[in-house]
């Protein structure tokens, strides 16, 4: 038996016919420089690509049998295809994600790899600067700090997918049943030793992001309900303070009107504390509240992460 160690790198892709060649490439050049001493598992899932993205993968996948592809029957965003992807990977340390479009490069696959020899058993990357526009940065940042600033895991700012894990974190990854997977908190969720490396985000090698606007809102949404009750504790504490605000204006009026005299006009009272009470208690995060019932819908129905439609290069075994 073989005392080689396999890393396993995922690929989650979508309409990426113009540096998906690219990808696979850079991938393997890293291991072909910088780690020869280990076997190569490149996982591509393919979300129903309607460009030739899945022909290009076939290609590379008929000639090289380290490559392996998850093709989904239909396109089930970005989060569950990449999740069901994670799941299927076999190797002794995971790459949970290296994107199609290399804006995470594949140079840090070997400082990943050392810091994992070293006995971490989570290496975090974070995204310590990223080369974009101003506007997207800043949004960005305050996403991800919204993210760290309201979850109960201790997780910092500016982390992201890529990351790298050992088959002992794997096993506890793979029990997590949830129909809307945010796997980059999934790492923190499980516990087991952790060490950040700081990167820098590049700029997308090819092509433009084939991300739906809805795709990257269901994203945020999905990540401010998955690890955090704040939302719905804030829409507690802020709707018990406005109903208590409204009934202490309820109260001034009625000794205004009572005790002093006071001329107030007939029904405003009514009307201003109706205003506040139903629109601070039951209205201002409806939206919220449905999301959470959006999540445990999805939990309930238990449907599968996504619908496969093939898999190549998997042995038997690994096939569901």
């Amino acid at each position: 038996m073989s005392d080689r160690k396999t890393i396993s790198v995922v690929t989650p892709c979508y309409n990426e016919e113009e540096g998906i060649r690219a990808c696979y490439e850079a991938v393997k050049a890293q291991f072909d420089e910088n780690l020869p001493q280990y076997d190569r598992e490149h996982i591509f899932c393919d979300n129903a690509s309607t460009d030739r993205t899945l022909d290009i993968l076939k290609e590379i996948a008929d000639r090289d049998k380290s490559v392996k592809i998850i093709v989904n029957a239909r396109n089930f965003g970005p989060m569950r295809s990449h999740f069901n992807g994670v799941k299927a990977a076999t190797g002794d340390g995971v790459l949970l994600f290296m994107p199609a479009d290399l804006q995470d490069p594949p140079e840090l696959l070997p400082r990943f790899v050392e810091q994992w020899e070293a006995g971490w058993e989570v290496v975090y990357g974070v995204r310590a600067n990223r080369i974009e526009g101003f506007p997207m940065k800043q949004i960005r940042k305050f996403y991800y700090r919204l993210i760290a600033g309201t979850t109960y895991l201790d997780m910092p700012p500016d982390v992201g997918d890529c990351q790298f894990v050992d088959k002992k974190v794997m096993d506890v990854i793979r029990q997590f049943d949830d129909h809307y997977p945010f796997v980059r908190c999934m790492t923190f969720e499980a516990g087991f030793t952790k060490t950040p490396l700081p990167y820098t985000v590049q700029e997308r090698k090819a092509g433009i992001s084939k991300n739906r606007f809805f795709h990257l809102i269901d994203q945020g949404l999905n990540g401010l309900i998955s690890f955090s009750s704040t939302p719905m504790r804030l829409a507690l504490y802020l709707g018990m303070t406005l109903a208590t605000l409204s009934i202490l204006f309820a109260f001034v009026n009625v000794i205004l009107t009572l005790v002093l005299s006071q001329d107030v006009p007939r029904g405003m009272p009514l009307m201003i504390t109706a205003l506040f009470f139903f629109s601070g208690v039951q209205l201002f995060f409806i939206g919220f509240l449905g999301e959470y019932i959006l999540s445990i819908h999805g939990y309930v129905k238990n449907r599968p992460t996504v619908i496969e439609r093939e898999r190549i290069n998997f042995d038997k075994d690994d096939s569901q």
